[in-house]
C-alpha cells in the first residue's frame, strides 16, 4: 500500500520535479554505498529500497515521455 502511494505521488509531479527526485535518490544511493563500504551502514535493506525507488522514478518519467 505504501508503495502505491509513493508511485501515485510521483505521477502527480512534473518532469522537472521527477528529475530532481531522481538526482536526490541517486545521491542517497551513492552515500549508502559509501557507508556500506566503510562498515558504517546499519540498515543495509535501505540500499535495495532506494534502488527500487530509482527504478520507479525512471518508469514514471518514461510513462510521461511516451504519453
Amino acid at each position: 500500500m505504501k508503495i502505491n502511494k509513493y508511485v501515485e505521488d510521483l505521477k502527480k509531479k512534473s518532469a522537472a520535479e521527477l528529475n530532481e527526485e531522481l538526482v536526490a535518490a541517486k545521491k542517497e544511493l551513492f552515500n549508502l554505498r559509501f557507508q556500506n563500504a566503510t562498515n558504517q551502514l546499519d540498515n543495509t535493506s535501505r540500499i535495495k529500497e532506494v534502488r527500487r525507488n530509482i527504478a520507479r522514478i525512471q518508469t514514471v518519467i518514461t510513462e510521461k515521455a511516451n504519453a
